[in-house]
């Protein structure tokens, strides 16, 4: 897919800021509601996804709680407290609503996920290419890829949803939805609806240059790395008789792919057989051992390098390696000035 064949980024910002923010219906347009005063990254985002939609391309956003105004609306998110998507309805606000976007998951949805789970699809074809720009196979795992690390989190926050239990070490106060909630306006500022209803506008803008973003990330640089990582699978019993290290020929984004082939060929369940350290390259020709984490996303490695926090001499000294150049305090990654001193030290770790 050639840059061309994608949606850049210009022309999302165009597209909102083409868009007209109003108060009430516009008759003769197409109307989209979502309910007035604070806004959320939610609808932000649900609002956003349709626009990328031919069909609401030029729709009117109608910001409202009216009845008499969204019953003039073809399609309303995140108000009304009716989820019907025969009718176009998107509320999750009603006290029987539950819905999750498939049996695999378990986040109830916002209106962002409920916009997604119906036309998720149709708008990652507008950013890719449209239509057969990708095979079936591939528009599913970025269909999925991008609810789990985009959509789901955005969900969870809207819903009061814990991303774990248990206390918190820290707080996470950067994320999207924050973000896009400091676009309202402060307290002791204009808080009209004509003021709101612009912000608005910013508030789309960030959510959807953020969501082609990770889109095009996954189309153009993680897609491609699957290949690397697909031939340092089917080659680790050749690194070595355990199967558990894998050679990247060439640094790229791996361990997401590693965890796909692992979970397809069986691999994950058994700490015998699952992948506990990787090897490449780094920018400066030296080598990198890197305990792969526990789960995507987990900062708990499967089985931390030993010699943690020592250096240089005193880790060619530890380790019996010539070449050492450190393994971190946390036991998660280290380096080796050569391959086979990388090899060695995630064989020492086997054993450790």
């Amino acid at each position: 897919m050639t840059k061309r064949q994608r949606m850049e980024a210009t022309t999302l910002t165009d597209v909102v800021a083409k868009t007209t923010v109003a108060s009430n219906a516009v008759e003769g347009a197409v109307n989209i509601a979502t309910h007035s005063g604070t806004f959320h990254c939610d609808e932000a985002l649900a609002c956003g996804l349709l626009k990328l939609l031919p069909r609401y391309a030029d729709a009117v956003i109608v910001r409202t709680r009216s009845p008499e105004e969204l019953a003039k609306c073809e399609v309303a998110v995140d108000v009304g407290a009716t989820y019907e998507h025969e009718n176009q309805r998107y509320d999750h606000h009603q006290k029987e609503f539950g819905s999750t976007l498939g049996d695999e998951y378990k986040t109830k949805l916002s209106s962002a996920g409920l916009v997604y789970k119906h036309y998720g699809w149709e708008c990652l074809e507008a950013l890719v290419g449209g239509p057969g720009a990708l095979d079936d196979k591939t528009m599913e795992i970025i269909y999925s890829k991008i609810y789990r690390g985009f959509v789901e989190h955005v969900d969870g926050i809207d819903n009061g949803i814990p991303a774990a239990d248990g206390a918190e070490n820290y707080r996470v106060t950067t994320t999207l939805s924050s973000r896009v909630g400091k676009l309202n306006p402060d307290w002791n500022e204009d808080g009209s609806d004509g003021v709101r209803n612009d912000k608005f506008k910013s508030a789309m803008a960030l959510c959807m240059t953020e969501f082609n973003e990770v889109v095009q990330g996954l189309v153009h640089s993680w897609l491609p790395a699957r290949e690397i990582v697909v031939s340092a699978m089917d080659a680790r019993h050749l690194v070595d008789p355990s199967g558990q290290i894998i050679r990247l020929d060439q640094f790229c984004p791996w361990s997401s792919h590693m965890y796909d082939i692992e979970k397809e060929l069986g691999l994950e369940a058994d700490e015998n057989t699952q992948i506990l350290y990787a090897l490449f390259a780094d920018s400066g020709g030296t080598w990198r051992v890197r305990a792969v984490a526990e789960n995507e996303g987990s900062f708990a490695c499967r089985k931390k390098l030993p010699f943690c926090g020592l250096r240089d001499d005193a880790l060619s000294e530890a380790s019996g390696i010539k070449g050492c150049v450190f393994i971190h305090a946390g036991g998660f990654i280290g380096g080796v000035e050569s391959y086979e001193g990388a090899l060695e030290m995630a064989k020492l770790a086997l054993k450790a």
